[in-house]
């Protein structure tokens, strides 16, 4: 029986350094999978490159020898010592190699329990191992399983349920506050990364009017055009206050930009509106005391990190689901693989009964005068006679009825029956 085997380093087992000596580029995992599949004692293959993990997966009639193979193609496709990676590589075999693909497709393998980009990733690489004719039916049927899986995991779990990152927090906390974001204006004051990433949520979900307002104008006006928005001078701040509803502040101010009296002040011009901030500065940007004004709410870094943290400790909880459901789908795939290593001997047994029924049917049928419906007849109780008699052994040899190793069946079914004769 053919073996499956994987092998790789992820975030867990190499720092960032060893893992992109390592990487496989988009445009050389082609060229890498050609080099690979003349490789000895690799039937097929498919080869997984992330910025968190470099895995290849294996089917090979020699796992050994297919191991040191893929282990020599890794050190020099990218001209590495092999003792530089070799202590950091993990190495399964069999139900364990297929658990961990399962795992990783549903996001319960990745250093962000959860994220959905690992799955997209690894149909990219299952497409590129089909178009260089790498993958056959072992890993087409493996990676067909895992992406049922994945969906399984993701529909049937809250994995993905909730925000753990700074941005998806703030955008959960939003929806909160208003329900739907559509249509919601926003004023984005400074330009930090986090901020920027929340604004790019904020329009995934419709918020619309986009506004920012820098020290810099210049550097406003070129974020403002990223958003389709308007740049505004920071001056202008104040006057902004009436028809925004979500501010995001990410600047490197050392007092606040925006007070308790200056929003205080806008209260009845804003008609008691919410405004919702989210303060990703530090020091902070946005005055705590604004969050004693009615209908203002005001959320900074630590309070974004204590949503993240229940939220993560929510997915580890659904995650205890998925694993369940990933367990359950490497039964079923080790059955598969059982079955169809069974489906040979169950041919050619099936082959011979067939073929010593139609001889000793067709002699009968020469030395008497029957009629053609009648000789019809026969052959159909002939092949009836077949699958009754079948029906059994095949149910023992494809199903786990076998006690033991399923081989040792097999090999004394093709014994007893004279199949390789």
């Amino acid at each position: 029986m053919t073996d499956i085997v994987l092998l790789g380093i992820n975030h867990k087992t190499a720092p960032v350094e060893l893992r992109e000596c390592i990487a496989f580029t988009d445009e050389n995992t082609g060229i890498a999978l050609d080099s690979l599949k003349t490789n000895s004692g690799i039937n097929e293959a498919l080869l997984l490159s992330t910025c968190n993990r470099v895995e290849v997966l294996l089917v090979t009639d020699d796992a050994s020898v297919a191991i040191d193979s893929a282990k020599k193609f890794i050190a020099e496709f990218n001209n590495i010592p092999l003792t530089q990676f070799e202590d950091s590589l993990y190495i399964h075999r069999g139900d364990e190699a297929v658990r961990h693909v399962f795992r990783v497709a549903s996001s319960l393998d990745s250093m962000i329990v959860g994220e959905p980009q690992i799955l997209g990733q690894i149909k990219d690489a299952y497409k590129t191992a089909t178009e260089k004719k790498i993958s056959g039916v072992i890993i087409n049927r493996l990676l067909h399983r895992t992406f049922f899986v994945a969906k399984r995991v993701r529909t049937e779990t809250g994995i993905g349920d909730s925000a753990v990152s700074i941005s998806y927090a703030a955008i959960e906390l939003a929806r909160k506050i208003f329900g739907d974001l559509d249509g919601k204006r926003v004023l984005l004051i400074g330009a930090g990364e986090m901020a920027e990433l929340a604004v790019e949520h904020l329009i995934r979900n419709r918020a619309s009017d986009i506004r920012v307002a820098n020290r810099t104008f210049e550097h406003g006006l070129k974020l403002a055009r990223k958003f389709n928005g308007q740049a505004v001078r920071i001056e202008e701040l104040i006057d902004c206050l009436k028809v925004a509803d979500i501010i995001i502040s990410s600047t490197g101010s050392p007092g606040f930009i925006l007070t308790h009296a200056q929003v205080k002040g806008m209260i009845r011009k804003r008609r008691n509106r919410p405004l919702f901030f989210i303060d990703i500065a530090v020091p902070r940007d946005i005055d705590p005391d604004i969050n004693k004004l009615a209908n203002n709410y005001v959320y900074d870094i630590d309070d974004l990190k204590g949503v993240i943290e229940d939220n993560v400790e929510e997915r580890n909880r659904e995650a205890i689901k998925g694993e369940r459901i990933v367990d359950e789908a490497v039964i079923r795939f080790r059955e598969w693989r059982e079955n169809l290593a069974a489906v040979p001997t169950i041919k050619d047994l099936r082959n011979k009964l067939e073929s010593i029924a139609e001889k000793e049917v067709n002699k009968t049928l020469r030395s008497n005068n029957i009629s053609q419906e009648n000789a019809e007849a026969v052959h159909r109780m002939t092949r009836a006679l077949i699958n009754k008699i079948l029906h059994d052994p095949t149910q023992v040899l494809k199903n786990n009825s076998c006690m033991g190793d399923k081989s040792n069946y097999l090999d004394i079914t093709r014994k007893l029956f004279k199949l390789d004769e």
